[in-house]
């Protein structure tokens, strides 16, 4: 295949801006960025030029159910596919498929199957483009049955190491992401067990005092799954688990940005408290995401969507079916600069991963996930690991 050479107006590495720039891609890796003046073009290069775009690194979704009808834990390889293909439709270049809590043995086969489709994957994206599967986030079972959200209660389970052992066994080694609830008995234990196995722990589903939030990030956590939903509110003299979150500077928080998760001024609280570099963007999103409104399964269970929002039988709000460039556009229509949002669906996600070398970023040597976004910041044309543009 020849160099593909990409100029647009302009690019978001997300830490620096390139007017008139060019990217060349060769065997699906950037081979070199810069003004189209200083980067000189090899013999018999494929030019595309994209005028009137923005050039921005393919979104990592690092807490994600499904898509275009299928959720993850169907944990087929066509369910799988066809939640890769959608989600990039959309600039979702990289995702990590998270579970929903179930019985340990439907848990252990889903796992099987996505880490064989994990392990299945070609080195290089198949055209169309799919999103890549980086790996397993476990939403579950050691969750707060007080903040539980819409988790089956007779599936939630006391931290066990037992049980946490049999999650990873099944993963074979795809575990990426274990979200827990850190004032349970035992839970300090799986944080130093889930780090051990080089694993991203998350505070979520969670009753935790500001105490017991703050012991738990001693021991290692460093994230926070969809902050300020199924957590213990906020208060001037409790603070709880929000309280260490917000003035933890090592904790990175997601957020749901479909303006039905979130109110916009907690939105901005959460910008100003954590600073951009520690908000990661996340979908949350379920099989119902790409889909019209109607009744879809989450995990083991069954989800009503109306006017695009996800809620169980009982009316709790239930996953999302936002898509990662909607999440751009509101966050920027909150009046936060593009380059900082678009750093908080690309780096900082892929930086949570350890993988800002490879993803997240334009920069020689990376994977060519690219997304070109037009004047509206909508989505006109997406390259997974090289793949997408004719």
């Amino acid at each position: 295949m020849p160099v593909l050479a990409i100029h647009a107006d302009r690019a978001l590495t997300p830490l620096e801006e390139i007017s008139d720039c060019v990217i060349l891609v060769e065997d699906g890796k950037i081979a070199a960025i810069g003004r189209r003046d200083s980067v000189p073009l090899p013999k018999g290069a494929r030019e595309f030029e994209a005028k009137d775009r923005t050039i921005v690194p393919g979104f990592v979704d690092v807490h994600i159910h499904g898509a275009r009808g299928h959720d993850v834990m169907e944990a087929d390889a066509a369910a799988l596919e066809a939640v890769a293909r959608t989600v990039a439709r959309f600039g979702t270049t990289s995702l990590v498929a998270t579970t929903v809590t179930a019985a340990a043995e439907r848990t252990c086969r889903s796992l099987e199957g996505i880490a064989r489709y994990i392990r299945s994957q070609p080195t290089q994206s198949p055209s169309p483009p799919a999103a890549q599967f980086l790996g397993i986030h476990l939403e579950g079972p050691f969750i707060s049955h007080a903040r539980r959200g819409v988790h089956p209660e007779e599936w939630i389970a006391p931290p066990s190491l037992e049980v946490f052992r049999k999650l990873l066994t099944a993963a074979a080694g795809c575990a990426r992401i274990l979200t827990l609830a850190p004032e349970l008995p035992g839970a300090l234990d799986l944080v130093d067990a889930a780090r051990a196995e080089r694993l991203v722990v998350a505070l979520g589903h969670t009753d935790a005092t500001h105490d017991e939030a703050q012991a738990a990030i001693r021991r290692g956590a460093t994230h926070a799954v969809h902050v300020f939903n199924a957590m213990r509110p906020f208060a001037h003299r409790e603070t709880g688990v929000l309280g260490a979150i917000l003035t933890s500077p090592d904790v990175t928080a997601e957020l749901i940005a479909d303006g039905v998760h979130v109110d916009p001024a907690a939105m901005r609280l959460l910008f100003a408290a954590k600073g951009i570099a520690n908000v990661v963007l996340v979908s949350d999103a379920t099989a119902a995401t790409g889909m019209p409104d109607g009744a879809y399964r989450l995990g083991t269970f069954e989800v009503l969507v109306a006017g695009g929002v996800c809620r169980n039988a009982q009316g709790r709000l239930a996953g999302s079916t936002l898509t990662l460039d909607r999440a751009l556009r509101n966050v920027v229509a909150l009046g936060l600069p593009l380059a900082d949002a678009v750093r908080m669906l690309t780096l900082n996600p892929a930086r949570l991963l350890g993988l800002e070398l490879a993803k997240g970023v334009l920069s020689p040597g990376a994977d060519a996930d690219l997304v070109l976004l037009d004047s509206d910041l909508r989505v006109t044309s997406v390259l997974t690991r090289g793949a997408g543009l004719s």
